[in-house]
C-alpha cells in the first residue's frame, strides 16, 4: 500500500515551484499518493514566521542573498527554467490560492492549474494577483477561468483555505512547501525532497 504525501503549498513561492516539479519523479519512483493542500503562506508567516518580513527588508542580509543564489542553483540542477525575482515579488497570492482551493477535490485539475500559474509567475513574470492572469492560466490548464474565479469567491472556499492554513500552523509548519509523510513526519522545502523520498521508502 502506498504512503500518503501531503503537499502544503502556496503558488507565490519560487521554492514551491521547484518542489512542484521535482516531487513528480519522487512520486513516480515510490508510488506515493500525493495530496495537494493549498494554503495562504502569508497567514502562516503572520502567525509563526514574522521574521521573514524583516529579512526581506534588509538589503544587506547575507543569508537572503545566499538563498537567492541557491534557488537558482537548484533550478539549474533540476533543469527548471526560472525567472526570479520579478517586479511583482513578493506576490500577493490570495486570489490564486482561493482558485486552487476551489479545485482541491479534483487533484488532476489542481495539478494543471498550479503548473499554469507557476509558469505565469516564474517563466513569464506575470502578476498572479491579477484575475486576468489567473483566468488565462485556468484556461490554459483546460479549465473554465471565469467559472473557477466565481467558485473561488464563495464563502465555503474561503473557509477551506483558512482551515488548511490553520491546520498547517497547528501541525508545526512555518512556510511553503511543507510535506508530511504518513501524516506526522514533517519536511520543509524543495531541498528536503531526498529525505521525503527516503521516508516514503521506509
Amino acid at each position: 500500500m502506498s504512503r500518503t504525501l501531503e503537499f502544503f503549498f502556496d503558488l507565490s513561492s519560487p521554492w514551491t515551484y521547484l518542489a512542484y516539479v521535482n516531487v513528480q519523479p519522487v512520486v513516480a519512483r515510490t508510488g506515493a499518493h500525493l495530496v495537494y493542500r493549498p494554503i495562504l503562506v502569508g497567514g502562516v508567516f503572520n502567525a509563526v514566521n514574522q521574521g521573514i518580513y524583516a529579512a526581506r527588508e534588509d538589503a544587506g542580509n547575507r543569508r537572503m542573498s545566499h538563498t537567492l543564489k541557491v534557488l537558482h542553483d537548484w533550478a539549474a540542477l533540476s533543469g527548471v527554467p526560472l525567472k526570479f525575482p520579478s517586479r511583482w515579488h513578493p506576490a500577493r497570492s490570495v486570489h490564486a490560492m482561493r482558485m486552487a482551493t476551489a479545485l482541491e477535490a479534483d487533484p488532476p485539475a489542481l495539478h494543471r492549474f498550479a503548473g499554469a500559474v507557476f509558469e505565469s509567475g516564474f517563466l513569464r513574470e506575470e502578476n498572479i494577483d491579477d484575475f486576468a492572469v489567473l483566468e488565462q492560466a485556468a484556461n490554459t490548464a483546460g479549465l473554465e477561468g471565469a467559472s473557477l474565479r466565481a467558485a473561488a469567491a464563495t464563502e465555503a472556499v474561503k473557509a477551506r483555505l483558512r482551515a488548511n492554513t490553520d491546520e498547517l500552523i497547528a501541525r508545526g509548519g512555518f512556510g511553503s512547501p511543507t510535506w508530511f509523510v504518513g501524516g506526522t513526519d514533517r519536511y520543509f522545502g524543495n531541498d528536503e525532497l531526498p529525505l521525503v523520498e527516503r521516508a516514503l521508502r521506509a
